[in-house]
């Protein structure tokens, strides 16, 4: 195998080359040992691309809807990364749907790059490798970069941490009212679509979801954002240039408000955090090898040390590096 030419693969993904782009994910998806050399390589060429995500429970038509929005931008001449969060194959890991599928009309545009990414087991609706690939895609000089998620569920908003503007999708017939305040989804939406709007009970949601836009607003103190709610039949593209303006006047107002800078310095601090917490956990599984945990463990067992006391002790030897 020839040697990995860090460099000169930064330097072909930002020329549009597909391969290297997509190289350089499988790289940050395998945690490859020069990482922290593509990282290095990638941010001086970061911080250009609009970052959206796209959530809501199974089967409201979030790849149908990221397809029809992904055709809005490119009317717009937009270029575009779309990373489609997948549950993993219990047998390969891999991406089990893989959402290209169900894209295939943009595989041969040379403007667009759609890549699915298995969640291998972490949990948020999210793979872990997912901020590292959205460096990639703004690096290699994409406008916008969606990320579509896992079906969401009370636990699974992660994607707020990462987009600059997150659209929550409901659809009717789903009991997406109760779904949406159990979820939280009222919190991190930006932007509401309510998708398969030709369907009986599209108006009572909508309603539903003025309703507690209002209600929350009240609790509210000085300017906020309110959010727009966009009805849509993705499968028609009924409804696209709507979203799109929506997501227009978000952004907008994030930059106006100084909320676009602070929802990207939060997201720097959470990649910043994950990395230190993987490495953290790979230096405990060295001491565990070790059996110092263990022996810590015993002793907490025995009465002899609390674990608080016990954590102290463990991580002095971290910092030690002995």
């Amino acid at each position: 195998m020839p040697p990995l030419k860090v460099a000169e693969l930064v330097d072909r993904a930002r020329e549009g080359q597909p391969r290297a782009v997509a190289k350089l994910i499988s790289l940050v998806e395998d945690a490859h040992p020069r990482l922290r050399e593509v990282a290095a390589a990638l941010t001086p060429h970061t911080g250009h691309a609009r970052v959206i995500g796209l959530t809501g429970p199974p089967g409201v038509g979030k790849s149908t809807s990221t397809s029809m929005l992904l055709s809005a931008l490119r009317k717009e001449g937009k270029r575009v990364g779309v990373l489609a969060i997948d549950p993993s194959s219990p047998f390969s890991g891999g991406a089990l749907l893989g959402d290209r599928i169900r894209m295939t009309e943009h595989a041969t545009d040379p403007g667009v790059f759609i890549r699915s990414m298995a969640t291998r087991g972490h949990l948020g609706g999210l793979a872990w490798a997912t901020p590292q690939a959205v460096r990639v895609l703004d690096a290699a000089g994409f406008d916008v970069v969606l990320i579509e998620t896992v079906g969401v569920g009370q636990s699974e908003v992660d994607v707020v941490k990462l987009a600059d503007t997150t659209v929550v999708l409901l659809a009717p017939g789903m009991g997406d009212g109760i779904q949406a305040a159990k979820a939280g989804v009222l919190e991190i939406a930006d932007v509401f679509v309510v998708n398969k709007a030709d369907r009986d009970g599209a108006e009572t949601v909508v309603r539903d979801l003025k309703q507690m836009i209002s209600m929350a607003r009240r609790e509210v103190r000085g300017e906020s954002w309110r959010q727009p709610i966009v009805s849509t039949v993705a499968s028609r593209g009924e409804g696209a240039d709507e979203l799109v303006r929506a997501l227009a006047e978000h952004h907008d107002w994030l930059g106006g408000h100084g909320e676009l800078v602070r929802r990207r310095v939060h997201r720097a601090a959470s990649e910043v955090e994950a990395i230190a917490l993987r490495r953290l956990r790979a230096e405990l599984a060295d001491t565990r090898g070790g059996g110092h945990l263990n022996e810590l463990a015993e002793k907490v067992v025995d009465r002899t040390l609390d674990p608080y006391a016990a954590a102290d002790a463990l991580l002095d030897q971290l910092r030690s590096g002995q």
